[in-house]
């Protein structure tokens, strides 16, 4: 489904579309160098994870605690120069008893929390918007079926988004290295250097406040889609659908990556969404109904 996106189409369809949707966007889902800890949650699947990583975290850590107090006490208490006579006995039934135990009533408290996060992520909601996906070695094909268009989604910076033809500039680009020319077309697309491996030539736009359904497959290996901010990841597996949902809270721009070896240019298979009000989506759907269906820009999606 190898269709070369055209970068400067796609901006000539975003350029219609509120200021919102377009330039002034937050970007909220991004790794960032030398942090520690999630990324923010953009949903409510994300922020139950989080929160339940953190309640797992402080029960390792006070089990850890514990158990290093414990040895330092031992060490304390039962060393060759505290006690000369060495203890005699072999077991102690009630401490057997409790170590048994205790552990059994923490790892069913764990489970208790993380059963109903792992079947809100399992149980798919009816969507507000269906999205189809497709992994292929190395890019993205997305189709909205409700709308009868596709597209696909590249690296901004591969050899599928450099177009001599429409921007004489990429005769001087490299594809996969980052310089001066690489960081001019990041800019004229809206990005910096800090969105370099991240940014794509074309994104996913998905209204906020509305559940998005995702059917997931791999069009040739095993992909990976991704978005840390949304807490989903689902596997791309050629021959099998798998579903995946979210109902972003906040609008932004969130990244991700393909998250399985997929081959020498997996480092190079990002994910881009925009999420915009619902005005702002219904303004980009019509422009890219017209883009990438052929169907003229008087059909009226807020009338489906």
């Amino acid at each position: 489904m190898q269709t070369n996106s055209k970068l400067f189409g796609l901006m000539a369809v975003l350029s219609a579309l509120p200021a919102s949707a377009q330039e002034k966007l937050e970007i909220i889902g991004q790794p960032i160098d030398g942090k520690l800890g999630f990324q923010p949650a953009a949903t409510d699947l994300a922020k139950g994870i989080q929160d339940l990583d953190l309640g797992v975290l402080i029960v390792v850590a006070l089990i850890t605690l514990f158990v290093t107090g414990l040895l330092i006490y031992a060490i304390a208490r039962f060393n060759q120069k505290s006690n000369p006579e060495p203890a005699s006995f072999t077991h102690n039934t009630k401490v057997e008893v409790a170590w048994t135990i205790v552990p059994i009533i923490i790892l069913l408290g764990i489970v208790v929390f993380s059963l109903p996060e792992l079947f809100r992520q399992q149980e798919i909601p009816e969507g507000d918007v269906n999205i189809k996906v497709t992994g292929y070695q190395w890019y993205w094909g997305y189709e909205y079926v409700d709308h009868g268009f596709e597209f696909d989604s590249n690296l901004l910076g591969s050899p599928a988004t450099l177009d001599e033809d429409v921007r004489p500039e990429d005769r001087n680009i490299r594809p996969y290295v980052l310089d001066a020319n690489m960081e001019a077309k990041l800019a004229e697309a809206g990005y910096d250097r800090n969105q370099w491996l991240l940014a794509t030539d074309t994104v996913i736009v998905v209204p906020v406040d509305k559940t998005i359904v995702m059917t997931i497959t791999g069009g040739d290996v095993i992909h990976s889609w991704t978005i840390p901010a949304f807490g989903v990841k689902q596997d791309a597996v050629p021959g099998r659908l798998a579903q995946l949902w979210f109902k972003p809270n906040k609008i932004g721009i969130y990244f991700g990556q393909c998250s399985e070896l997929c081959g020498k240019n997996h480092a190079y298979m990002p994910i881009t969404v925009k999420v915009v009000s619902q005005e702002a989506y219904e303004a980009w759907l019509n422009g890219a109904i017209d883009e990438y269906a052929g169907i003229p820009t008087s059909y009226t999606v807020a009338a489906k």
